[in-house]
């Protein structure tokens, strides 16, 4: 029988729900696995018009093998709150795995976690990590010691399925694979900055410049 697993997905208001259900798709078919979503005070989460119930409170969570933050537009918010990022820190403390997804490293960082480690984070947000000491790489899926993180909202399944073969070994993690018909073959080759039409980047660029300001001022509160 297979080693119990204990994994936690911090959920917080604002979050990008593929950020959390890609990787918890993936996780909760792990052998010996119990995949656990909880939020600060145990309330429902609101990601993006969908809201999740029934999840735990963090601060009921004894300890667990993985960690896992995952990123979203409330990020900025959650790595200003005292109660929630005690949490993080607490259940990331004694962790076998200390994970994030997109905009997640964020919060792994202010947390005090990533200092002088390599983390991934999606590529409109990635210039914020050396705030906290982190070191940015550009990878879909980047490893630094025991602390994974996956790039920006998509990126969570492949690094759930990374984070699989490491536990568990590569036939594990394909075999999951297989089962989700995990087999990308998206209809344009826009989702990256590198890739994508310069007119296309632009317009996204332009969507998310009224938050830069107003998240360049939070990451800074928390990291001072």
């Amino acid at each position: 029988m297979p080693a119990p697993l204990t994994i936690v997905l911090a959920l917080y208001p604002g979050v990008t729900h593929l950020d959390f259900t890609g990787p918890h798709q993936v996780l909760c078919r792990l052998p010996g696995a119990t995949v656990i979503a909880a939020s600060e005070t145990g309330a429902p989460i609101n990601a993006d018009g969908l809201t999740f119930a029934n999840l735990s409170r963090l601060a009921d969570i004894e300890s667990c093998d993985v960690i896992c933050v995952p990123g979203g537009l409330g990020c900025t918010a959650a790595m200003n709150d005292a109660a929630f990022m005690h949490q993080i820190k607490r259940l990331a403390g004694d962790a076998r795995y200390v994970t994030s997804v997109c905009t997640g490293s964020l919060i792994l960082a202010a947390a005090g976690l990533l200092k002088g480690k390599r983390a991934a984070c999606h590529w409109a947000w990635r210039d914020l990590l050396p705030l906290f000491g982190a070191i940015v790489d550009d990878g879909r899926v980047v490893r630094d010691g025991h602390i994974i993180t996956g790039g920006g909202v998509t990126a969570g399944i492949d690094f759930a399925l990374t984070l699989a073969a490491e536990i568990a070994g590569a036939e594990v993690a394909q075999t999951i694979q297989l089962s989700l018909e995990y087999a990308p073959a998206p209809p344009f080759d826009a989702g990256r900055p590198e890739t994508a039409p310069l007119e296309v980047l632009a317009r996204v660029k332009a969507l998310m410049a009224p938050m830069q300001a107003e998240r360049r001022a939070a990451a800074m509160r928390a990291a001072s």
